[in-house]
């Protein structure tokens, strides 16, 4: 099983990476959030991967932090009707600490809205991930200094707290969950992984 690849970043999209690794060049797909997150081409990276297999196929499949991925493996293998297409466009639209929240909350409304995404499916990730959520939220190690490019790791799950509570508080504003979720990303690309609650409400709002 490849559970992490480190290499070169030769290309770079919204939805997809290659990176190059010993001469192979290595397809992955990612979702938005993790694309956020990469270095420019030609920079090392490193993802946390899962290789999906199919009779006609092998699918890599890369993302930021390994809570990502393993959130990621718990959506296809738990929900009915959620394939890796499918949960590749859940983490697009929704950052991991907002998905979980929608889910521990109930919130099928705000589910919904995500693409390819019908009411009964949303119902489907509350009903049968509520109890689950968290479980993969341990350690999430993300490679570099501010993305994801250099080597050490610098960050932990507890990096996801502020941006939580960001969203949250832009709710509370009158910000739609979605449009609050990717304003605080924008803000923790810019001011990087450490940044503070109260950082990212003020970069997103003046954003």
């Amino acid at each position: 099983m490849i559970t992490s690849i480190h290499g070169l970043l030769t290309e770079a999209t919204p939805l997809r990476a290659v990176i190059e690794l010993n001469g192979f060049g290595y397809e992955v797909n990612i979702p938005v959030t993790t694309a956020e997150k990469l270095p420019s081409p030609g920079a090392q990276v490193k993802l946390h991967t899962l290789v999906i297999y199919r009779e006609d196929a092998q699918t890599l499949y890369g993302f930021a932090t390994p809570a990502e991925r393993d959130f990621f493996r718990l959506m296809i293998e738990t929900v009915s009707g959620v394939g890796p297409k499918l949960a590749l466009t859940i983490l697009s639209r929704m950052s991991l600490p907002l998905l979980e929240s929608a889910i521990r909350n109930g919130d099928v409304a705000g589910l919904s809205k995500c693409p390819g995404i019908g009411k009964k499916t949303a119902e489907r990730l509350v009903i049968e991930l509520r109890a689950k959520v968290g479980v993969t939220s341990g350690a999430s190690p993300v490679a570099g200094s501010g993305d994801l490019g250099g080597g050490a790791d610098v960050a932990s799950a507890a990096g996801d707290i502020p941006l939580r509570d960001a969203v949250l508080a832009l709710s509370a504003l009158g910000y739609k969950a979605a449009d609050a979720d990717a304003a605080v990303r924008r803000a923790q690309i810019a001011l990087g992984a450490g940044a503070s609650t109260e950082k990212l409400i003020k970069h997103a709002l003046a954003g």
